[in-house]
């Protein structure tokens, strides 16, 4: 149990490392809580702000951010007993409320990838997400972004229960969708919803 409680707080300290805030100033001097609409420190804002390859870093960082601490978890822990799932969740609450500043927590889109990368050779959950991530991009397109992660990250979860044998990922994948969704309607400013299926307005 010990082992499990290390890791966690490794995990939320490693998550509250918020790279979407930190590499933009310091290598392009852009503060993107000021320097987007949504002031939110997350990897879209980065690629705006910063430009392709500071955005690509920040990408790679919080995904590292989420893999790491939960693949190595992984390889000396149970991943299917019940104390693994603070394990999972770690990273991305850290991200959504790092112990330094909760204000600059993020959506934690990105690093809940990197959590889900983590556990492999299970898959099934980070396929998931990222299917589902195409599908209301490109198919079933949902605008705005707030939007389509609200409801990819709510069919993500069905999609694990659904078709995932491990209690603790499911538990895990139920809490980290509930911690994401939450950010987001946080961060709601009244943007109006729409719906298209390949290129044809629905909604």
């Amino acid at each position: 149990m010990f082992a499990y409680l290390i890791f966690t707080i490794i995990g939320f300290v490693s998550g509250s490392i918020l790279y979407a805030y930190w590499i933009p100033l310091i290598f392009c001097n852009k503060n993107v809580l000021t320097a987007s609409s949504d002031g939110n420190p997350g990897t879209a804002n980065a690629y705006k702000a910063g430009g392709f390859f500071t955005g690509t870093a920040v990408l790679i960082m919080e995904l590292l951010k989420g893999l790491v601490p939960v693949y190595v978890a992984s390889r000396y822990t149970d991943i299917t007993s019940f104390f693994f799932i603070p394990v999972m969740i770690a990273p991305v609450l850290g991200h959504a409320a790092p112990f330094f500043d909760i204000q600059k927590g993020g959506k934690a889109i990105a690093v809940s990838f990197g959590v889900l990368l983590g556990i492999f050779p299970h898959v099934r959950p980070v396929l998931f997400l990222a299917a589902t991530y195409i599908v209301f991009s490109l198919v079933l397109v949902v605008k705005p972004h707030l939007f389509r992660s609200i409801l990819t990250f709510a069919v993500f979860f069905i999609l694990t229960y659904l078709f995932t044998s491990a209690a603790s990922i499911k538990i895990s994948c139920f809490i980290i969708s509930v911690i994401v969704i939450l950010k987001h309607i946080k961060k709601y400013h009244g943007e109006k919803f729409s719906l298209s299926f390949l290129g044809l307005n629905l909604i």
